[in-house]
């Protein structure tokens, strides 16, 4: 298993961002995530506007997850709608 981090970004809105973080952690379980750990980043202003919105709330994730169950895991973020943004990096730890 390799690590990964994940960088999301959520609605501001409070019960759209609680929707998003439960979509987000029961899709890492459904993909074995192992070692879950996340970090709430807060919520800022966005660069530029994303879905109409113009704040998201960060949250930074760190997990280990076999290297096959990547894809499946960003295709399971991209048709998410609680989901503005995330980014999957493999992490040099």
């Amino acid at each position: 298993m390799r690590q990964y981090e994940l960088v999301v970004v959520l609605p501001s809105e409070e019960d759209a961002f609680h929707k998003g973080k439960e979509a987000v952690m029961s899709d890492l379980a459904q993909f074995a995530a192992a070692d879950v750990k996340d970090e709430d980043m807060g919520d800022r202003p966005l660069a530029y506007p994303v879905k109409k919105r113009e704040r998201g709330h960060y949250i930074l994730y760190k997990f280990s997850l076999d290297a096959q169950n990547v894809t499946p895991l960003e295709r399971a973020f991209k048709l998410n709608t609680s989901i503005l943004k995330y980014l999957v990096v493999k992490s040099e730890a």
